[in-house]
């Protein structure tokens, strides 16, 4: 039997042996062991449903087949009906090999999202609040939630640093590929000669770690208290609200200072710092299975140039897949949609190609 064939029987049978074992009592009784399953059984079921379809196809071929030695005008018919259906086997083959490629365990998550201006000073803050924005609409469309955890402004109604946590299902499966540098092109307001500047801002998208995946010892933790400082409420620069989080032995450090309460600023910061650490050690695990894919954006290169939106003539370009558009006022009102399948099915075609030299 074709190997792929085979695995796909394989598939379609623990899928039978998982619908079986959910409905134990013993299974629902385990509440952990009870929400995994379900979510492997609802990928399979995606799996399952395509190859049943694609054996229909392929039945209906081979019923196609014997009509079309027929002269008359059922033979005709079979005959052009194989055209069509030989075509979609073709494609229902590749769209399962696909489904078949490595499920990333964190695509369910939620993510954080950290937005930091880079080179451009001032004109370089108010493109990450741009971005910014853009994502937050985007969130909105898909019925996500934006939770912004620490937010530093500058002077000009920009941003230097502003970090939030996006909750929605698929977050990071579809905001996996926005890390890396994004550059804008356009003319600043304050400039009077009308020339087009260059400004960058880095994007970083992280899988949200839960308390169980990564254990900080207290130890490890120096934690400074102090007053917060920059724009705010009445509160800020009265008291001692702000916490600072060092992680001694990875030289993480977290600052938060957006809420009154000082409790509420280290949950937050805990928050972040976990999920650092969470992403430190899955690009490092990463980087150990697969050399090969370091050069992809999943591997969370902030260096790497990504995009770049040009304004002036309303333009954005994705380096990494080479695709240009010219609807970038659209896009920063949060339509992404296209531009993030496109990444996403770059990068599928990639793994598919990987997996099939194995």
């Amino acid at each position: 039997m074709n190997p792929l064939f085979a695995k796909l029987e394989d598939v379609e049978r623990r899928y039978g042996e998982m619908t079986g074992e959910l409905s134990r009592p013993e299974t629902v009784k385990d509440q952990k062991r009870f929400r995994e399953l379900s979510r492997e059984h609802a990928h399979m079921g995606g799996i399952v449903e395509a190859w049943r379809r694609f054996k229909d196809l392929r039945q209906r071929i081979a019923g196609n087949e014997e009509l079309a030695a027929d002269p008359g005008e059922l033979g005709e018919m079979a005959r052009e009906e194989l055209e069509s259906d030989r075509a979609a086997l073709q494609s229902q083959e590749q769209n399962l090999r696909i489904l078949l490629l490595p499920r990333d365990i964190n695509d369910d998550r939620n993510v954080i999202l950290e937005i930091r201006a880079g080179a451009g000073g001032d004109e370089a803050g108010l493109f990450a609040a741009e971005i910014f924005r853009m994502y937050s609409k985007y969130a909105e469309r898909k019925g996500w939630r934006v939770e912004a955890l620490s937010r530093s402004d500058n002077d000009a109604g920009g941003v230097k640093e502003i970090i939030a946590m996006v909750h929605g299902e698929g977050a990071w499966s579809h905001l996996k590929y926005e890390s890396g540098v994004h550059r804008v092109q356009r003319v600043p307001a304050t400039e009077a000669q009308g020339r087009i500047h260059t400004s960058t801002i880095t994007v970083a998208v992280m899988p949200e770690a839960n308390d169980l995946e990564v254990e900080i010892d207290e130890k490890e933790l120096r934690i400074d208290i102090q007053r917060a400082g920059g724009p705010g409420g009445q509160s800020v620069n009265t008291t001692d609200s702000a916490v600072r989080i060092t992680h001694i032995p990875t030289g993480i450090v977290v600052l938060c200072q957006d809420e009154k309460s000082q409790h509420k600023n280290k949950a937050k910061a805990m928050k972040i710092l976990r999920t650092r650490l969470y992403e430190l050690r899955r690009r490092e695990e990463e980087e150990a299975r697969a050399a090969l894919r370091r050069g992809q954006v999943g591997t969370g290169e902030r260096s790497e140039k990504i995009r770049t939106y040009n304004f002036p003539q309303s333009r954005l370009t994705d380096h990494r897949i080479g695709r240009t558009t010219h609807d970038l006022p659209q896009i920063m009102e949060g339509d992404l949609d296209e531009l993030i399948a496109a990444c996403r099915a770059h990068y599928q075609a990639i793994a598919l190609e990987e997996a099939m030299k194995q």
